[in-house]
C-alpha cells in the first residue's frame, strides 16, 4: 500500500477549509435570506467567490502535490508548499471580505504554489533518467496448433 503522508494530511486540511468556506456564505445567506444565487447581496457574492475559487484551484494543486509527492517522496519544503497553500487560501478568502492585502497576498501564493509544482512535475518527467530495459517486458508467443 502506498500512502502519501504529506497530500493525505494536506487534503484533509483543505476539505476542512472548504467546509469553512461554506459555512461563510450558508450565515450571509441566512442573515440576508437569500437562499438562491447571490440576491444582488455584495457580501454574499463575495463568499461565494472566495468558496468558488478555491475549489477552482484546490483540485490542481492536490493533484499536483499528490503526484510529485509520489515521484520523489516526501520532503519538508513539499510540507511547507502544501502548508503554504491553506494559508494563501485562508488570507485570500479573508481578503475577499474587505482586508484587501490578504486577498492579494492570497492569489499571489494560489499562483506561485501552482506554478512551482507545475514547473517541477515537468522537472521530475524530463530529468530522471528513463531506463527503456527495464521497462520491456517478455511475453510468451504460443503458435496456433
Amino acid at each position: 500500500m502506498i500512502i502519501l503522508p504529506i497530500s493525505l494530511t494536506i487534503a484533509a486540511g483543505a476539505a476542512l477549509l472548504n467546509l469553512w468556506l461554506s459555512v461563510r456564505v450558508g450565515r450571509v445567506r441566512t442573515k440576508e435570506k437569500v437562499f438562491i444565487g447571490d440576491g444582488g447581496n455584495d457580501a454574499l457574492t463575495r463568499r461565494m467567490r472566495a468558496h468558488s475559487n478555491f475549489v477552482e484551484n484546490t483540485a490542481f494543486v492536490l493533484i499536483l502535490l499528490a503526484l510529485v509527492e509520489l515521484g520523489v517522496g516526501s520532503s519538508m519544503w513539499l510540507w511547507g508548499v502544501g502548508a503554504l497553500y491553506l494559508v494563501g487560501r485562508i488570507l485570500h478568502a479573508l481578503g475577499m471580505d474587505g482586508m484587501m492585502w490578504g486577498r492579494m497576498v492570497g492569489t499571489i501564493i494560489t499562483m506561485l504554489t501552482q506554478l512551482g509544482l507545475a514547473v517541477f512535475a515537468l522537472y521530475i518527467v524530463y530529468a530522471t533518467p528513463v531506463s527503456f530495459s527495464s521497462r520491456i517486458v517478455e511475453t510468451e508467443v504460443v503458435a496456433p496448433k
